[in-house]
């Protein structure tokens, strides 16, 4: 609990309350539906709502006062705190409501274009088999030892943020993973937090749409490494652990000024792999280092998932786990849902569910399927509307030069026309085909999964990408239930019963 007047001390510029400055303030919300009596209300504006259309119904439902850009007609006597920039008076008043949680944990993040889940979630793993109360803030969800917690956003906002680390501080946690998205660092919904921990997985094209170049992307990746190595901490030992592998790691390796610790399987590093065998429902490989000298066995699989599993070893190290501890931890590490995630219903061919939803991470999951060794890979995939248009034509290229038959469909339109986005995807997929190459184009997605089923045969891969775990669809007249591994079975049961 924190009075009006003690928050506004923290603003970093100018301010005006119009109200009781003494006002208690008991906890802060930006959303209107879920206001409690005694909470500050947000006013954030966005691309397509102003918080303060909803500044009204949050003091009718017991907001005591509004932070907001300019004056609002209100009922009541709700404060009125007025600032030029929400979202710099939030970085700096939220944190402080709620004391710090970033500062008081360990704070691992994880950041790069692909694989930030499946990171975080094996160091969440290890971190819990090393004894540690342990917290995870990610794309699929919040997690608190095995507690879920729904989450929105890959990073949410500071307001939602600030509140999941001050419960998991509340229940005890000692040590958090949270993946960073460029989004979260370019908007510095981070504020507040000190990272101890920060680990690169890779940076390829995706986001143009709000960076604009890939420059701006890398640069905002780079503020978290920054974050680590400013001379202001309360904790000690902070680490970065670079993928050496990756053509933009030199840019990361700049940003950092602490210990860093490399990993890959190309170059020199301080954790390397070699002697990778890749499976369909495993993979194994060795890991050497100054401080690790392994085999490892694993119920994952793909070269992706050797790197993801080379970061999660650094991190873990980082932050002080034993090598005996982490052999262990990664041996009993199970795949994370929507990652490369295999789908069964008696089918005699394999069925694949993956989150590539990017170029590089489509490329990186059909060339797993390759080294399968299929007797043919069928690839459904599709691009997201309102996003980055310059890499539809790119992957539907990487489908037709990596998939036997690639499939293009619909996936999360949003306000686009879905024949125009398939229409885009098209055109590269034209560019990429060999001569007699077969492919097509179904933009009803179940229709799409039910007919790469039908063409099935035994020995092939259907790998269906773009969205993993994700059990809906985002369409321009609203959100539907869809999920591809519940399409998938019932594309089998269905192809049974003919």
């Amino acid at each position: 609990m924190k009075s009006v007047n003690e928050l506004c001390k923290q603003i970093k510029g100018i301010y005006n309350v119009d109200g009781n400055a003494n006002t208690m303030i008991t906890g802060i919300s930006s959303d209107s539906r879920a206001i409690e009596k005694g909470d500050l209300f947000v006013c954030f504006s966005g691309v397509h709502t102003d918080g303060a259309v909803y500044a009204s119904q949050a003091v009718e439902k017991g907001a005591v006062a509004v932070l907001t850009t300019k004056h609002l007609d209100l009922p009541g006597s709700a404060v009125q705190i007025m600032v030029p920039d929400v979202h710099h008076a939030v970085e700096d008043m939220v944190p402080y409501f709620y004391d710090y949680p970033g500062k008081k944990m360990r704070m691992i993040g994880v950041t790069g274009t692909n694989g930030k889940t499946t990171t975080s979630h094996i160091i969440y793993h290890i971190l819990r088999a090393a004894g540690h109360r342990v917290g995870l803030l990610g794309t699929i969800h919040a997690l608190i030892d095995d507690e879920e917690l729904p989450i929105h956003n890959t990073t949410p906002d500071v307001v939602d943020l600030q509140r999941f680390l001050a419960l998991m501080y509340d229940r005890g946690v000692t040590h958090v993973v949270m993946e960073v998205s460029s989004h979260a660092l370019a908007l510095n919904r981070v504020a507040g937090i000190e990272y101890d921990t920060a680990v690169f997985t890779n940076l390829t094209q995706d986001h143009l749409d709000f960076h604009k170049t890939m420059e701006n992307y890398l640069a905002a990746k780079c503020k978290l490494f920054q974050n680590i190595s400013l001379d202001e901490h309360v904790k000690d030992n902070k680490t970065a652990v670079v993928n050496i592998d990756d053509p933009y790691a030199e840019g990361i390796l700049k940003a950092c000024h602490c210990k860093v610790l490399t990993y890959g399987v190309e170059k020199e590093a301080d954790l390397k792999a070699a002697n990778l065998s890749v499976q369909l429902k495993s993979s194994a490989f060795d890991v050497t280092g100054p401080f690790v000298n392994v085999h490892l066995n694993m119920h994952i699989t793909g070269l992706f998932n050797v790197y993801n599993t080379l970061a999660a070893i650094g991190a873990a190290h980082a932050e002080g786990v034993d090598e005996q501890t982490i052999d262990k931890a990664i041996q009993s590490f199970h795949s994370v849902p929507g990652r490369f995630e295999l789908v069964e219903a008696g089918q005699d061919f394999a069925i694949v569910v993956d989150y590539s939803h990017t170029p590089d991470s489509l490329e990186k999951a059909l060339t797993t399927a390759r080294a399968m060794n299929p007797a043919r890979i069928l690839c459904v995939f599709g691009c997201g509307g309102d996003r980055d248009r310059t890499k539809r034509p790119i992957m539907g290229r990487i489908a037709a030069e990596h998939a036997d038959i690639p499939i293009v469909t619909s996936d999360n339109p949003r306000s686009e026309d879905p024949e125009a986005i398939v229409q885009e995807v098209e055109a590269g997929v034209k560019e990429g085909l060999k001569p007699g190459q077969h492919h097509e184009v179904i933009v009803n997605r179940r229709d799409a999964i039910f007919r790469a089923v039908e063409l099935a045969q035994s020995g092939d891969i259907v790998l269906i990408a773009g969205k993993g775990h994700e059990d809906y669809q985002i369409l321009k007249t609203g959100t539907i239930h869809f999920d591809d591994r519940e399409v998938a079975r019932d594309a089998v049961l269905a192809a049974k019963g003919r």
